[in-house]
């Protein structure tokens, strides 16, 4: 699996000076998407609701919602 594209603008158009360690949204070859966030799964685990789980092996990722905004675009419809 590789990364294809970025969905989104940059985090250097979102106000990052450093572009080093912010949010960020990507394609991958397989068609699924790589998000790059804060992890909260150790905060967020026991606010989900009692139909959803976070397995062994995921993490509940934070992404600040101009990220997800500004990546709407570019989210394919199907």
């Amino acid at each position: 699996m590789k990364i294809v594209r970025r969905i989104g603008v940059p985090p250097s158009a979102r106000g990052s000076t450093s572009g080093a360690t912010c949010p960020d949204v990507f394609e991958l070859s397989d068609g699924n998407f790589a998000v790059i966030g804060t992890e909260a799964t150790a905060d967020l685990k026991n606010e989900l609701p009692a139909d959803a789980g976070v397995a062994e092996y995921e993490r509940i990722v934070v992404v600040n919602r101009e990220t997800l905004v500004r990546a709407k675009v570019d989210i394919p419809d199907a």
